[in-house]
């Protein structure tokens, strides 16, 4: 396995783009399961914090060891990319593209729909699972419960801003992973505050990744009313512009939580090692 000093790396470098015709997806690929049958299940299967003491989650050495069966590393690879690991090993790319990409194959891909920056129309056809945030027509949104090995993934549909200025219906998806029994929300390119029949399906969460730039995805404002209704323990911010606009959005983070910046872009997360109090930890990247 790369260690963090590759992926730090693979950040300087952009993927070449590609014009080629999309590669048929294997037939699972395509195929969704029915949605969990209530909110009461997802709240069951992401029940949120253990009660007790917790100590700050551990920053993963430049040497990638093995996970626990309790344990998950979440590598920030750029942009709204992160490389998400099981203990079982399974490798989850968020809003994967053309243009910032993991340096290791991954089984599972998840995209949305708002610009090229979070989705590709030619995935690698050696992944497993290509989960598209977005359906065939506005009247059909995703809807993804995909299981393999040890996780678990699945998704609510959002809306997002046309290139005309107008809405598409269901663009954006935000994905949930329930790995190693935790539930980890990746917020895509969200443009809206969220519904509370959005915020029952979500269920609760341990960790959420969450756009921060507050212009292209949602504004300030409705980003900290996300995140405080999500009551997640551990939030890291993603899809900012340079140091400007990641410091913006920490300066109001800090009036809310504490704030944690980590000296390498990996972090191994568990139940047992959340934060008692809710923390932004923001990983090395842009």
């Amino acid at each position: 396995m790369l260690g963090s000093i590759a992926i730090a790396s693979a950040l300087l470098t952009a993927a070449p783009l590609a014009y080629a015709q999309v590669p048929d997806a294997p037939a699972h690929n395509q195929q969704a399961q029915p949605r969990p049958a209530g909110a009461s299940e997802v709240a069951d299967n992401c029940p949120g914090l253990v009660a007790g003491e917790r100590p700050r989650p551990v920053a993963a050495s430049f040497h990638l060891a093995a996970l626990s069966v309790d344990q998950v590393r979440l590598t920030f690879v750029g942009h709204a990319t992160f490389l998400i690991e099981s203990p079982e090993l399974v490798r989850i790319a968020t809003d994967y593209n053309d243009y910032v990409r993991p340096p290791v194959m991954p089984d599972i891909v998840t995209m949305n729909h708002a610009h090229d920056t979070h989705y590709t129309d030619h995935p690698d056809p050696a992944i497993k699972y290509i989960l598209r945030g977005w359906g065939p027509s506005p009247e059909q949104p995703a809807i993804w419960d995909v299981k393999y090995r040890d996780v678990r993934i699945r998704n609510v549909p959002t809306n997002i801003r046309s290139w005309s200025g107008g809405t598409e219906r269901y663009g954006n998806s935000i994905f949930i992973f329930e790995i190693a029994n935790m539930c980890i929300a990746h917020l895509g390119h969200l443009h809206h505050t969220l519904t509370q029949q959005q915020i029952e399906e979500i269920g609760r969460v341990d960790v959420v990744m969450a756009p921060v730039d507050g212009s292209y995805t949602l504004d300030l404002d409705g980003m900290l009313d996300v995140l405080t209704a999500q009551k997640a323990p551990l939030m890291i911010p993603m899809h900012y512009f340079g140091q400007f606009s990641l410091e913006r959005f920490l300066d109001r983070a800090r009036k809310l939580w504490d704030v944690r910046t980590a000296e390498i872009p990996s972090v191994i997360v568990s139940k047992a090692t959340l934060p008692k109090n809710p923390e932004v930890l923001v990983l090395p990247g842009h």
